[in-house]
Formats: C-alpha cells, structure tokens, sequence
C-alpha cells in the first residue's frame, strides 16, 4: 500500500514489532502498512464514527489482513483494554481532542511504552500537556505536505522523572526542532512570520477593544516566532 509522506512518517515512529492500536483510524490506511511492512505483529483500528470504521474494514480485508487487524468502535482509548497494545497512535485531529482523549485514557499510560502523536493544531498546548504530565518527546520531525506542516512526534511516559520547565518557543516550535535546526521548522518560521504580519497589517486600522487585543496577541506571536528563528541561526 502507498501511502503518503505524512502517514509513512508516522507509521515510522512505530517500533519494530508492536501491537498497535490506531485511534480515528478513517480508513485503516496506518495499521495495514505496519502489518505488510511486518513491522506491527497486531493492530487494532478504532474509530468513534461506524462510517471511517466501514471503510477500513473493507480496505483491511482487501489485502487479506481481517485476521491481525481487529476493528473496534471506541470514542478515543475508552474501549481499549489494559495489555491489548503497547503503542498508540492517534494522528488527523486538533491538539486539544488528542489532549482529551489521552486524559480519558490515562488508566492506560504506564501500561503502553509508546505513544505516536501528530496532532494538527494547539501544538504547544500538547508539548505542555506531555511534559506536565510525566511524558518524554524522544523523537519529532516536521514534514511538509500539500502546502501544509506536520509534525510528528514519539512520547514514552517516564513517571517520577522531574520535568524541566520550556520556554515557550520550545512549547509553540518543539525543544529538538529547535536544538536540530530543522530546515521544514525553518521554512515554517518564515511562512508564519509573513502570515502573523499580514493578519496585524489587516488590523492595524480597527478600533474595537477586540482587535486591539487581537493585535496584542499577533504580536506576541511574532516575538516568539523571532525568537525562535534567532535560535535556529
């Protein structure tokens, strides 16, 4: 199966030989890449909609894999049982519905070492929420796609290990990112810069208590978006 760079990117995030389970799977298209790729030995594809869970029942029996992949119907992690997985991987949604589902499974977290994540919004929200919460980022990339960015990243919970506090550029651009120099991080910083200047630029001649507030925000955007390009130089 083909499947595009972002999916081929998070499906590489996957360790070799795990029981993984894919939550908003749509159509199944991860969890039938690791099983022929032989890199997941079981997967479980779930979904909380019956219509994304159809397709990938029919694209999963289609390449003859109905045996290693189970399909289930679950509003996040809440049909997921204790041992079932040992990596998760939840990918297509904005960060704080990724927030609100790992929250809802947080009986899981000690019992699966892996956790890949690409959420598509509220990044820095989801950086804060792993390190509050005992989590490790050991592994991120950004990709681009179709015009968009995408990052992925691999979380492994490690409790009782004290978390440093991040700046903020650390939270809103990823600390290894940063420490790398990635070239798409590059280029993303370029592009958000000239977007938050050309929001402010639009309203520059409001009046309103809004968008003077607004303008406040945008600005504070753009000094940590030059902070961040000052720390990748």
């Amino acid at each position: 199966m083909k499947l595009s760079n972002r999916l081929k990117t998070i499906a590489s995030f996957v360790p070799e030989g795990s029981k993984v389970v894919d939550i908003g799977t749509d159509h199944g298209y991860i969890p039938i890449h690791l099983v022929q790729e032989g890199k997941a030995k079981h997967a479980i594809a779930m979904d909380v909609r019956t219509g994304p869970l159809l397709r990938a029942k029919s694209h999963i029996a289609e390449a003859g894999l109905s045996d290693v992949i189970e399909v289930r119907l679950s509003d996040g992690l809440l049909k997921l049982n204790k041992d079932e997985a040992d990596c998760v991987v939840i990918a297509g949604m904005g960060g704080e519905l990724m927030i609100h589902i790992l929250e809802e499974g947080r009986a899981l977290w000690d019992n699966i070492p892996s956790w890949v994540l690409s959420p598509q919004s509220e990044l820095h929200k989801m950086r804060r929420f792993l390190m509050e919460q005992a989590f490790f980022v050991e592994q991120e990339t950004m990709i681009k796609e179709d015009g968009k960015y995408y990052v992925v990243m691999r979380a492994v919970r490690t409790p009782g290990v004290s978390a440093d506090v991040g700046r903020e550029i650390s939270y809103r651009y990823g600390k290894s990112l940063l420490e790398s120099k990635d070239p798409i991080l590059t280029e993303y910083l370029e592009y958000e810069e000239v977007q938050l200047e050309e929001i402010l630029k639009g309203l520059s001649k409001g009046e309103t208590e809004s968008a003077e507030k607004r303008m406040r925000e945008l600005k504070t955007e753009l000094s940590w978006n030059k902070e961040a390009q000052d720390a990748m130089r």
